[in-house]
């Protein structure tokens, strides 16, 4: 019979609070922070008041060996070293809410709907929960000072500093409502025993503040006996939080355990290389796990080979997620300094390629098995028949637009085939073979939205494109200084006048890395017009200033005649033929043109 891996009860809110501020409940390390607002803590207390349902909460049991976490009590509590018997899967930002503002008994720091931070005491307004229209009316937020003032301070409206005030405001303080007999007896003693107030607090009793003692919330329990892979992903389809969690922050909580601090790890790694790189800016800390475990699962695969084990028992290549919440701290340590020289290098062959800043990288994600290649293959790839292999890889890879979805198993699959393509002892990655380009997709590319699009503006600067005024061809220096660009060739607002479409106006073929200067001065005017302007601001003859533009791939004749059409068509076969130069594929051509 299988094993139980769960069960559903409920538990009354106050037992639930008191078993977190005992300690008894904690919080996984991976848990991000308390991140809820004003009016979110006010509506959950006024949900509870009149007993509607605020969702299930689930708990996983501690005592697995095998899921160990880092842990923390809630905000707010200081840690006394116990040993939590249960943690908080879903549920951290109500429970968190509910503590702060009834257990906690100090005041709540929260932020208001902008977002500022701000400090507040949460009230019942007796009267208003008794014959207000809205319960959520009757829960009062004031501020540290416990008062409410209007014209810049000088007019106090409420003020609950003293329990005299409160008695006196009918404000009943949250922090009270499990254990209320005292502040009762305070009411009744500041009204001088008046029956009728007395009858109007006990009616607050019954109807309030007995729903709060009566209330359960519903508890799924998590088994110890789960593995740690079912566990986390059981909390990321039932994170309610609002901030996505990924697998480095569960290896890090499982690291912490063992005495490591990843996050402190990858911080170092981070300011020593990835920033020192524009171009890893949108490296994610997931894509850094994504390599060392590519390298992990290679080199075991490999030695498993080596041992003539059969196929069967072969360990597969992997970056998955449930292979890196596998990864131990060992393992972590043993590969992770080659993943972040890995990166470092794919930054340098990338910045070869005149791709200056992750903006413009076509696909971060190809960052992933170029890390590992050169991670694992070391100097032993720093050769020019290695790197025009993985440049072909690489631009097959943009313009066969494959590293748009998700792409770990193809990481698993280009990272050993490339490696051994560029060892001679396998032919062509799959990458190389399922890539192709088709010629109208050219009349598609229109933003940075697509690879293809940024690929052929990195292409043009990488084939040696000079800037039409300073002559220079595109450098990082300059890119940066000049504030380089993607700009119209035929400008937009000349070729709406002329009533040509935007979807052939505005795509790649009709543009080019220019300067902003340079795009300034060529503004709204028709090519013929600003090549004059070019020639004067330049100090160039014609002749250079043709070789300027042939370093676009632009032919000036048409610019001279303000021929749009047959410029057009121009540069669109010569990008076709920059694409296939790059890829070493024909481009597919459409019908007409074969």
């Amino acid at each position: 019979m299988a094993s139980k891996n769960f069960d559903s009860t409920q538990i009354p809110l106050k037992d639930l609070l008191e078993s977190i501020s005992k300690q008894e409940i904690q919080l996984p390390d991976f848990q991000r922070s308390w991140v809820w607002d004003n009016n979110r803590i006010k509506s959950l207390l006024a949900s509870i008041s009149v007993s509607f349902p605020i969702g299930a909460i689930m708990l996983l049991e501690t005592g697995n060996p095998d899921v160990k976490f880092q842990t923390k009590p809630l905000k707010g509590i200081t840690p006394n070293g116990k040993e939590p018997e249960e943690l908080i899967l879903d549920g951290q930002q109500r429970l968190t809410a509910l503590y702060q503002s009834i257990t906690f008994n100090k005041v709540v720091e929260t932020v208001d709907q902008k977002g500022k931070n701000i400090k507040r005491w949460y009230y019942i307004d007796i009267k208003k929960a008794l014959y207000g229209e809205d319960m959520e009316d009757a829960i009062r937020d004031l501020p540290e000072d416990k008062k409410i003032t209007e014209d810049f301070g000088r007019k106090l409206v409420l003020s609950c500093k003293t329990e005299n005030d409160e008695y006196e405001n009918f404000m009943f303080p949250l922090s009270q409502i499990f254990d209320d007999s005292i502040w009762f007896n305070g009411f009744m003693k500041f009204w001088n025993y008046d029956q009728e107030k007395i009858k109007l607090f006990q009616k607050f009793q019954q109807q309030i503040i007995n729903q709060f003692k009566a209330y359960n919330v519903p508890v799924i329990k998590l088994f110890k006996n789960n593995p740690k892979e079912a566990v986390c992903q059981v909390f990321e389809k039932v994170n309610t939080g609002g901030v996505s969690l990924d697998v480095f922050e569960l290896l890090t909580a499982t690291f912490a355990a063992d005495d490591f601090r990843l996050r402190d790890d990858w911080d170092i790694r981070s300011t020593q290389t990835f920033k020192e790189f524009d171009i890893l800016n949108r490296t994610e800390k997931s894509d850094f796990l994504q390599v060392v475990s590519l390298l992990l699962s290679y080199d075991k695969r490999k030695k498993a080979i080596e041992e003539s084990k059969k196929d069967s028992e072969l360990p597969a290549i992997s970056c998955k997620r449930k292979t890196i919440l596998k990864l131990e701290k060992d393992e972590y340590l043993q590969w992770a300094d080659k993943a972040e020289k890995g990166f470092a290098e794919a930054a340098k062959l990338l910045y070869g390629q005149k791709i200056f800043k992750a903006y413009d990288l076509p696909y971060t994600a190809q960052l992933v098995p170029l890390a590992a290649l050169f991670g694992y293959m070391g100097d032993e790839i720093k050769t020019e028949g290695a790197k025009q292999k993985i440049l072909r890889w690489y631009w097959n890879g943009i313009f066969g637009e494959l590293y748009g979805g998700a792409n770990e198993t193809r990481y698993a699959r280009d990272f050993p085939e490339l490696m051994n393509w560029i060892k001679g002892t396998e032919n062509e990655p799959t990458t190389i073979r399922d890539a192709y380009f088709a010629e109208d997709r050219l009349e598609t590319l229109r933003t940075r939205n697509s690879a293809a699009y940024k690929g052929l503006f990195i292409l043009q600067m990488q084939k040696g494109a000079k800037d039409f005024i300073t002559g220079d061809e595109i450098q990082q220096q300059n890119y940066f200084e000049d504030a380089v660009d993607i700009h119209h060739i035929f400008p937009r607002a000349w070729c709406i006048n002329q009533g040509i479409e935007e979807s052939r106006y505005n795509t790649i073929v009709n543009k080019t890395p220019l300067a902003k200067r340079t795009n300034t001065i060529i503004g709204s005017n028709a090519p013929s017009k600003y090549l004059n302007k070019v020639l004067s601001k330049a100090n160039i003859s014609t002749d250079e200033l043709t070789q300027i533009l042939e370093s676009h791939y632009i032919d000036k004749k048409y610019l001279e005649k303000d021929d749009f059409d047959g410029f057009y068509q121009n540069r669109k076969e010569q990008l076709i033929n920059l694409i296939e130069n790059v890829t070493n594929k024909k481009v597919q051509r459409l019908e007409t043109n074969q």
